[in-house]
């Protein structure tokens, strides 16, 4: 490998890595530690109302984020697998359009959060506009499973993250699309819905951090070196 590609995956590698590490914070915030703190009614949203704002807009940066994160993502493992690579971005891009409406439905709760009404209408709105928030979230996460599919086969096939994480990034998944469907059917799967999304969690988090402090490996595991380079 020349060494301008091997500078250029370098860099492309941490960009994906910083990318990636700004989903990770700004989704963990929005989607878990928020609704902890915010509750699911009107009332208890009020009293956390900077909050609930400050979600929505970590909400959107997420969603800005995860736009680019496919993108840096293609540069440095398209050489495993055009194909898959063009589906992994794809998959991704897709769910965008899907959670900037849901984010749309948050906003609808956010306005009656700022208002003044407390009867009955006012919190079944509420209620309702979060209801949709939930079921588009629902259909964002079946592509948040679905892009780590090519994602993680990427990263076994090209050996440029560990493959470890490759496996864990296709088992989660497995494990979102599972959580989806299995949410349809009348008493779920039998199992803790959020243990599937487990692995999901480990692969992405680890190949952020990997990105992160490592960038990504300059050759693949197994390749021959062009006649006349160094060993």
């Amino acid at each position: 490998m020349m060494p301008a590609d091997a500078a250029r995956l370098r860099r492309g590698g941490r960009l994906a890595g910083a990318l990636y590490l700004v989903v990770v914070l700004s989704g963990l915030f929005c989607l878990a530690y928020v609704p902890s703190r915010t509750g699911a009614t009107l009332l208890e949203a009020r009293a956390q109302a900077d909050l609930f704002r400050a979600g929505i807009a970590a909400f959107l940066l997420m969603q800005v984020a995860f736009l680019l994160v496919p993108l840096a993502l293609y540069r440095v493992l398209a050489d495993a697998g055009r194909e898959a690579a063009v589906l992994m971005v794809a998959l991704a891009v897709a769910s965008v359009p899907v959670g900037l409406v849901a984010a749309t439905h948050r906003m609808e709760a956010l306005a009656l959060v700022q208002g003044s009404a407390e009867d009955g209408t006012a919190q079944a709105a509420f209620a309702a506009a979060m209801e949709r928030y939930g079921h588009g979230l629902r259909i964002a996460s079946l592509f948040w499973g679905l892009w780590l599919l090519p994602f993680g086969m990427l990263v076994l096939r090209s050996g440029r993250l560990p493959r470890l994480l490759g496996g864990l990034l296709v088992l989660g998944g497995l494990g979102y699309v599972a959580k989806v469907f299995g949410g349809l059917v009348p008493g779920g799967l039998g199992i803790p819905m959020d243990y599937l999304t487990l692995p999901a969690a480990l692969g992405e988090i680890g190949s952020c951090l990997w990105l992160l402090a490592f960038g990504v490996r300059m050759t693949r595991p197994g390749s021959v070196p062009p006649a006349g380079s160094a060993a």
